[in-house]
């Protein structure tokens, strides 16, 4: 029996494709006016739980309710009050923004007396107004996220689901997007939102979280965590990725993560970690400034749920014991170092410049992180370094070898998992290593000891002869990445690599790579998740073309301009719009359950803070900035020059 206040409801709600079950039994009830979010990684269940709530799908059992209504056979009696917004975002390339508005509010009958105005009503809220006439398909991703949402919201919808709406964005798109959702919530629409990043889902008013279509658990954010079993050490080190390295050998796959410059390691016995960790860094000669309990993130919590549940034998295992790959051997005609270097790097499109002088050099066994919004030029510096795009000027070496005159030598060097991970569905895990070993011309003596070294690095013995559409995503993430390099490139180019998948899996895949840069090979990693470049050793960020920063992590933070203040609060969006505009406070964002304030002087602020917010009840300190702090500081500059 569903709650009158419940504007959407899901009970006992199932749904099968033949032996699959996709979604088990959920029961969920959301109340107007509340932002819920549901977690879960790739195949979790998420986008068809959506579909059958919002009447896309059919159930195969169980009953969806919207606004009171069935949706098994009734929906179209509410389909004017649900907006839908797909992980594709569902626009037409080649309608401009304007007319992708057009085209939606057509299909939605709105009439043409007040539709006009409804459409430059959307595209002031989304700041898309000076962009009315740009085809969809020249659109940013953060542009098209955008584009997106206000489709689904032309005809004032009361209810609206969202399917992974901020994925493959940047830090910047992501941050514009849950400021527009904030205001939608102020006019009382009742939001839906599934998502893979654990970051934003403390920002929902309750989380549900999924795993193989079932639902783990669903409460409040802070009350999610009181669930956790165990508890989560932060370590404090001037050493962070050398301290991850380390530790992640010494404790379970999966349990050590960077979160900005302190690590997170999360244990069933708390205090033995505690004295595990301390022996093993005083051991290694690491020092560590400091190790407290402290509250649990929901990744730490998602983590602690997938442990106690069957995901250990879907994510594989990395232990210490774990086969080493033997160091690559580099062509005859290359130095050790670098293994990556460009000189004034460039590629134009007619007079459009893609890349605009890149230079750096990437060493021997380096992790090397490539950060920038869409379209900034990441994946044509890419192509260029693979051999597939040739620049217009400027030089570079992959390997030892020119890009523009010996790219198919490069090819040989190299391995690449995209995003996507290229992997054949209907071969099995055994098919697939065999067929890239044929595209790589491993020679047929070698072809088994190379498959048998993959399979066993990505801990895949077990599911050798099954169907790689039935692998959850950290199987076929790690299997991607052993096909990418059966064939022992040096180099390896990762192009966002996790996306979507748990963070056990993440956590894991991560391990893998430590080991394979400790032997040596060089690592070159695209990505959106910053906690995940935290990762890297060093960092570049492009921006229209040009690498505007090069460095570490720590080197970097030093670059940001100003202080940040940490402010944790119950009405973060209330909060946020008090303070923004403060004396003293430079810019303000949703930052997980809080905010980030960057400000010119944190001791000066602060009293100014709370004075104007006296009645909220609030924690704030000053801390390091992060590198998504970083990475929107260097975008808003470089946007707002002349």
């Amino acid at each position: 029996m569903s709650d009158a206040t419940e504007v959407i409801r899901a009970e006992g709600l199932k749904k099968s494709f033949g032996e699959v079950t996709a979604v088990e039994g959920l029961t969920l009830g959301i109340p107007a006016g509340e932002l819920f979010g549901l977690v879960g990684s790739d195949g979790a269940g998420k986008t068809t739980t959506l579909r059958m709530l919002a009447g896309i799908m059919e159930p195969s059992g169980g009953e969806a309710q919207v606004l009171g209504t069935s949706m098994t056979g009734n929906a179209k009696a509410v389909r004017g009050e649900i907006g839908y917004m797909s992980q594709r975002f569902g626009l037409y390339p080649d309608l401009t923004v304007l007319e992708n508005l057009l085209f939606y509010a057509d299909i939605q009958m709105i009439p043409r007396r007040g539709r006009d105005a409804r459409i430059e009503e959307l595209l002031s809220f989304s700041n898309l107004t000076p962009f009315r006439d740009r085809w969809a398909g020249k659109l940013s991703g953060g542009m098209k996220q955008k584009l997106g949402l206000a489709c689904a919201l032309v005809h004032k919808p009361r209810v609206l689901f969202l399917d992974e709406p901020t994925n493959g964005v940047d830090p910047v798109s992501r941050r514009d997007f849950w400021r527009i959702l904030y205001g939608l919530l102020a006019e009382g629409v009742t939001i839906l939102v599934a998502t893979a990043y654990l970051d934003e889902a403390e920002r929902c008013g309750r989380v549900g979280l999924m795993h193989r279509g079932r639902l783990l658990a669903c409460d409040t954010p802070r009350a999610l965590k009181g669930l956790m079993t165990g508890g989560v050490l932060e370590l404090t080190t001037p050493e962070p990725r050398r301290a991850v390295r380390l530790l992640s050998g010494v404790f379970p796959s999966g349990s050590v993560a960077l979160f900005g410059e302190k690590l997170h390691l999360y244990a069933p016995q708390p205090e033995r970690a505690r004295e595990q960790a301390t022996a093993s860094l005083k051991e290694a000669g690491v020092e560590l400034s400091r190790v407290r309990l402290v509250e649990p993130s929901l990744e730490d919590l998602f983590v602690s749920l997938l442990r106690s549940s069957d995901v250990g034998r879907q994510t594989g295992r990395t232990s210490p014991t774990s086969p080493t790959s033997p160091t690559p051997t580099a062509p005859p005609n290359s130095a050790p170092t670098p293994q990556v270097s460009l000189r004034e790097l460039t590629r134009r499109f007619g007079d459009f410049t893609a890349v605009d002088r890149v230079t750096l050099d990437v060493a021997r066994g380096e992790i090397f992180g490539f950060l920038g919004p869409n379209g900034a030029g990441k994946s044509t510096t890419i192509r260029m370094l693979c051999g597939i795009l040739p620049p217009t000027s400027g030089k570079g070496t992959v390997a030892g070898y020119d890009i523009a005159t010996q790219s198919e030598k490069i090819k040989n060097q190299i391995g690449y998992m995209s995003q996507k991970f290229s992997l054949y569905e209907d071969l099995t895990v055994e098919e697939n290593i065999n067929f890239y070993s044929g595209i790589y011309r491993i020679p047929q003596d070698k072809r088994r000891e190379r498959k048998e070294w993959v399979i066993e690095m990505a801990g895949l013995s077990e599911q050798r002869q099954v169907r790689t559409s039935a692998l959850s995503g950290g199987w076929k993430q790690r299997l991607a990445l052993g096909c990418a390099i059966l064939h022992e490139p040096p180099i390896v180019f990762l192009d966002e690599p996790t996306s979507g998948v748990d963070p056990i899996s993440r956590r894991s895949f991560w391990e893998l790579i430590y080991r394979l840069a400790g032997d040596g090979v060089t690592i070159f990693v695209t990505t959106h998740y910053m906690e995940e470049a935290e990762c890297c050793d060093r960092l570049g960020f492009i921006f229209g073309g040009e690498l505007i920063a090069l460095g570490t992590p720590s080197e970097l933070k030093k670059e940001f301009p100003g202080e940040i203040l940490e402010i944790r609060c119950d009405r973060p969006f209330e909060l946020l719009q008090r303070v923004e505009k403060l004396s003293g406070v430079k810019s303000a964002a949703l930052f997980g359950a809080g905010l980030h304030l960057a400000v010119e002087n944190a001791e000066l602020a602060m009293p100014v803070i709370r004075q104007a917010v006296s009645d909220l009840q609030l924690a704030m300190e000053p801390i390091t900035p992060s590198l998504e702090d970083l990475f929107v500081s260097f975008m808003e500059a470089r946007t707002a020059r002349p």
